[in-house]
């Protein structure tokens, strides 16, 4: 049976809060279908933010602990989201979870995304399927992006290129009949690292950044950063962020400027991207979709048509697409695209959870 029914979970690396979605899918003549049924952000109790804002730093015991609690809140979230909308568990496949990213290192042969999914499955009573990135990394790859297998599958006639802008910004297209895909460059963590500065979650419609002053120096120096240099496949964590991006900014700069200079850099490297590839129009989700300074500064310099996907979708794409992955799983088709991530073959990814019977 192709006709099943999944729940996506989906926590970004810039920690705004678990993604929840339930979306039907169907394959028909090869062609598959989605209907998106319900959905809903939980945003992460202060407490759990910080300490997964920390995880680098915690020893075995604690990081363990970690990794038990976030499955307990998204096991939690979960059957709170099937209460709210008087869902039928038992019509549910199954719970296809991202987790939480806290160390993302392929040249070193490893990704770790934690939320026990074993944890998830006991508190829902639902089988769960998590670590889609792992055997990706195994098989030579960068486990990254996986959205793109999705945006083709499900979006192809929307536009030529998709763009989501979370945490860092990815960007998928096709190239001589074979799908490209790459982290482009960081998105809203740094912008949210430096709002937060000034006492804000994020720099809503880019306002503070709007009115800031442009910094030609730092952005000729984010600009000539070593990565935007390498060829694709090619991704970026955390951890390029703390040791190659941050160290560039002195501490001694108004937050403003930073800030407006960041969202130049961002509007730059995509706007380089979507022009060097002639591509004539992009799709954007994510949260950065929202940031309408950003956006104007992207269509200052970009040649094409920028679309901004419907609401839901700019909120909810990559659940959606996570959800995707967990139907392929199910299904027991390939879920990567080795010319995107770079791994030596098409693979069926993910860990299967039950509950216990």
């Amino acid at each position: 049976m192709f006709n099943k029914e999944i729940i996506g979970l989906m926590s970004g690396t810039s920690l705004d809060g678990l993604d929840i979605v339930l979306v039907h899918f169907d394959c028909i003549n090869g062609h598959s279908t989605f209907e998106l049924r319900h959905s809903l952000t939980v945003p992460y109790p202060k407490t759990l933010k910080a300490k997964i804002e920390n995880a680098e730093s915690l020893n075995h015991p604690d990081f363990q602990i970690l990794n038990k609690t976030i499955g307990s809140f998204f096991g939690d979230a979960v059957n709170q989201f099937i209460k709210e909308h008087k869902i039928n568990k038992n019509n549910i496949a199954a719970i296809a979870s991202h987790g939480q990213t806290i160390l993302h290192q392929p040249e070193n042969g490893f990704t770790l995304q934690i939320g026990c999914g074993s944890t998830i499955a006991y508190i829902t009573g639902i089988n769960v399927i998590n670590d889609f990135r792992s055997l990706d990394v195994i098989s030579g790859g960068h486990g990254a992006p996986l959205v793109p297998l999705g945006d083709f599958d499900l979006f192809k006639d929307k536009a030529e290129a998709f763009l989501n802008i979370g945490g860092f910004c990815n960007i998928s297209f096709q190239q001589n009949n074979s799908i490209i895909a790459f982290d482009i460059c960081p998105g809203n963590l740094p912008l949210n690292h430096f709002a937060n500065k000034i006492g804000l979650e994020y720099d809503h419609n880019g306002m503070h950044s709007r009115q800031g002053t442009l910094d030609p120096i730092l952005l000729e120096r984010l600009n000539s950063l070593g990565f935007y240099q390498q060829k694709h496949p090619k991704s970026l964590g955390t951890e390029w962020l703390n040791d190659h991006f941050f160290p560039l900014i002195p501490k001694d700069y108004k937050s403003e400027n930073i800030l407006k200079t960041i969202s130049v850099h961002i509007a730059e490297q995509i706007s380089n991207i979507l022009n060097g590839n002639q591509l004539k129009s992009v799709l954007i989700t994510g949260g950065g979709a929202k940031n309408s300074h950003l956006i104007e500064l992207m269509a200052n310099l970009y040649d094409g048509e920028i679309i901004l996907a419907e609401a839901e979708i700019i909120d909810f794409k990559e659940a959606l697409i996570f959800a995707y992955l967990g139907y392929k799983y199910l299904i027991k088709e390939t879920n990567n695209v080795p010319s995107v991530t770079g791994a030596k073959r098409a693979l069926t990814m993910g860990v299967l959870h039950v509950p216990g019977y």
